[in-house]
């Protein structure tokens, strides 16, 4: 797993791989015919893989994402920063090789690539990011500025 920190100009749209129309025939993820050509074609295995399931929530102290990567390896992850408050988790499950004297019954683990973006809030300490690995779930932990308490002050009253 590498915590990298890079700098490129966000793109809204690429938050999510993921095509509503892969699969019809006049679909992008079609040879043909695309209703959005401007938009990069996805593999179904890509797209399979793409909705990578992460939660996300806010303590006192930071911001914690939990994301289930079922028989990754840690070198197979990636956590990024981009543009200083975009948190980007991204990886890749291969395919298990196929033998030519195997006989497929069923294939419904999913492979391919995934990447997930979140927008940081302002309170984010994206230079104190931390990421662990335990049993198939990634833990990202993004801690928060301390909120300073505004400071009271008497003012002696004249007169």
């Amino acid at each position: 797993m590498s915590l990298i920190r890079r700098s490129n100009v966000f793109d809204p749209f690429s938050l999510d791989l993921w095509d509503p129309f892969e699969g019809f025939p006049f679909g992008s993820g079609s040879s043909s015919g695309s209703l959005f050509p401007s938009f990069p074609r996805t593999s179904s295995e890509t797209a399979a893989f793409a909705g990578a399931r992460i939660d996300w929530k806010e303590t006192p102290e930071a911001h914690v994402f939990k994301a289930d990567v079922p028989g990754l390896k840690k070198e197979e992850v990636k956590v990024e920063v981009e543009d200083g408050n975009i948190l980007q988790i991204s990886g890749e499950r291969n395919k298990e090789q196929e033998e030519k004297t195997d006989t497929w019954h069923r294939v419904e683990r999913s492979s391919g690539k995934f990447l997930r973006r979140f927008r940081l809030p302002e309170n984010a300490r994206t230079e104190q990011v931390r990421a662990s690995m335990e049993n198939g779930v990634l833990t990202v932990t993004v801690p928060k500025e301390e909120v300073k308490k505004p400071e009271v002050k008497s003012i002696q009253i004249s007169g």
